[in-house]
């Protein structure tokens, strides 16, 4: 099915066209300077070596990609007891250490669809925490309406290569937008799953997508994303309606991250949904 994936890329691209800009280069959150506002985007260790990318939307409530929750060998869901929130992590601290009491994943997102264009329209997921972030210095994000052709965006990741801190790319663009999938030329990589796309709205961040996929365009790296409004809404909606697969056992409250390895994709099935 690469064949799909890539047609589906390279149509919104000709039908789309758009004059090239260069993205900003990705920083690197080093300190406590740099990284002060997006305390509230942590890292997910998934099952034994798994990484995805969170950003908090409520004190309790985690957004990030739907494919992050399925174990990419089996096609099976991850347990919530397998998942852990460091938000804000950096060099080998996060502001807030959280367990996952509940996972749901969007009704129409399905793992092992061999359309994997699909998959990126629905391709989201919310977590409920096993204890809220209640701390001045960890902010939940508000979400924002669907971007626009052309718009300016920001992500901040964490990725295989650079699993210890996030990094901020403060400016890409929104290369086109078509049923409920965005094309971007933000860089992104293995472990970037479920990262934030960001734009400024009232001099503060907002959420506008979540990374799901990478992809190439006439051999130009792009980033797929999926459209937050109806997805995000509905998920709400089974949230609030008591859905979700529930922990088994208890949480803790400060995860042993040693045991994560690199932070590479591995078992926990948080790899990209690949080109």
């Amino acid at each position: 099915m690469k064949k799909i994936f890539a047609m589906m890329a390279v149509g919104l691209w000709l039908a789309s066209p758009l004059v090239a800009s260069d993205p900003s280069p990705l920083r690197t959150l080093m300190t406590g300077d740099d990284s002060r506002g997006w305390e509230g985007v942590g890292r997910l260790n998934i099952g034994p070596g798994g990484l995805c990318t969170g950003a908090m939307i409520a004190d309790n409530i985690v957004l990030t990609a739907a494919h992050c929750m399925f174990n990419k060998v089996t096609g099976e869901r991850v347990r919530p007891e397998d998942i852990q929130f460091l938000a804000g992590w950096r060099n080998g601290r996060a502001s807030a250490y959280r367990g996952v009491r509940r996972a749901v994943v969007h009704p129409d997102f399905a793992f092992a669809d061999d359309n994997r264009a699909a998959r990126v329209v629905n391709d989201l997921a919310v977590l409920e925490l096993d204890q809220p972030i209640r701390k001045n210095s960890v902010k939940p994000f508000a979400v924002h309406s669907r971007p626009r052709k052309g718009a300016e965006v920001g992500v901040v990741s964490y990725a295989h290569d650079r699993s210890e801190s996030p990094a901020l790319q403060e400016m890409c663009k929104v290369l086109a937008r078509q049923s409920g999938t965005l094309v971007m030329s933000c860089s992104v990589d293995f472990g970037s799953s479920g990262a934030p796309v960001f734009v400024v709205q009232d001099g503060k961040p907002a959420i506008v997508s979540v990374i799901s996929a990478k992809a190439k365009v006439r051999n130009i790296p792009v980033s797929l994303g999926t459209n937050l409004e109806k997805p995000l809404a509905e998920l709400m909606r089974m949230m609030a309606d008591g859905d979700g697969v529930f922990t088994q056992a208890q949480a803790v409250s400060r995860p042993p991250v040693s045991t994560f390895g690199s932070g590479a994709a591995g078992p926990g099935g948080a790899k990209f949904l690949r080109p």
